[in-house]
């Protein structure tokens, strides 16, 4: 990327599965003057499906966004295995809080995802924070379209060359259905990663988190702390000594409308389908490796300005709705 610190309004089209740091991902995109979404595509991953369109449905109603389309995902990967969801890091539906199913708005087909690329076609990015399976079957679907319809894919998954956070190698994203990332990688092209070495360099404070909540002007004010502190409370276990949380899926949408907040490397990137590696991310860093060789390479984020992150999360996280 180059040019301004700050582009024009983007439509973006965004595939999700909240989930605490989706769904600050999402306040952030609805917050920020300068995102348009145009769509939720909302799927099982950190919790299930019903859930995920659930909390979709939550903070859309919060802001008084109820004409974003939210379309039915996916109920497990491709592979047809039974997910494992993660209620002690994300709760039983929104961390602490337990939303009624009254909040849960109409929700569209599948095919309406497709239909909203063609729409903006040519003037769309697709981003995608949870699992991959819907993003997979939308190539399986409409092949190399998509690479023609779609300006960019902005994906968070992967981890290279720091543990996972799931298995030894692996991330959640991409470990949770590794055919389809596998499938994402091989065939979109014009694509952005945003893995756990960059997105876990940026350590939220709980002083951060208490700013934002003691000034902000928006309906998200009495959410953000709450699923801040649960979500803190986890990684704490986890995570012994830490003195904050990431928030991984933030990360693409502050990277879409900030053009110097990262700094990338260009590899080809292919997923481990199985067995004990299932879901690592694979590129070839040696010295001498060619990028002009590799058919289309990704850009890979591989360095991020850390107090770009934290006062551009301040600066929107606080603003009224649009």
């Amino acid at each position: 990327m180059g040019g301004g610190a700050l582009r024009e309004e983007i439509n973006v089209l965004l595939f999700m599965d909240p989930g605490i740091d989706d769904a600050v991902a999402l306040m952030y995109a609805l917050l920020h003057p300068n995102i348009n979404v145009v769509g939720i595509v909302s799927g099982y991953g950190n919790v299930s499906k019903e859930d995920a369109i659930l909390n979709t449905s939550y903070v859309l109603t919060l802001a008084n966004r109820k004409d974003i389309p939210i379309i039915e995902g996916a109920k497990g990967p491709i592979t047809g295995e039974i997910s494992v969801f993660y209620p002690e890091i994300h709760g039983e539906t929104l961390g602490p809080i337990n939303v009624p199913p009254s909040f849960a708005l109409p929700v569209e087909p599948f095919s309406k995802s497709f239909e909203l690329i063609e729409t903006y076609k040519g003037n769309i990015t697709v981003i995608a924070t949870g699992r991959l399976t819907e993003l997979a079957m939308l190539f399986v679907l409409h092949g190399d379209v998509l690479n023609e319809y779609v300006n960019e894919f902005f994906i968070m998954g992967g981890a290279f060359m720091v543990p996972g956070n799931v298995t030894p190698v692996a991330e959640a994203n991409f470990h949770g259905d590794s055919i389809a990332a596998n499938v994402v990688m091989e065939r979109a092209e014009k694509v952005r990663v945003y893995p756990l070495n960059v997105t876990h360099k940026v350590i939220v404070k709980p002083e951060t988190i208490q700013k934002i909540s003691s000034t902000s002007q928006n309906p998200f004010q009495p959410l953000i702390l709450p699923i801040y502190t649960y979500y803190f409370e986890a990684y704490k276990k986890q995570w012994p000594g830490i003195q904050g949380t990431p928030i991984h899926d933030i990360v693409p949408l502050m990277a879409l409308v900030n053009d110097e907040l990262i700094q990338y490397v260009q590899r080809k990137v292919s997923v481990e389908l199985s067995g004990e590696a299932k879901g690592e991310s694979i590129a070839d860093f040696r010295p001498k490796t060619l990028v002009e060789e590799q058919k289309e390479p990704s850009y890979i984020a591989w360095g991020i300005n850390e107090q770009a992150f934290l006062k551009e999360l301040t600066t929107i996280l606080v603003r009224p709705v649009k």
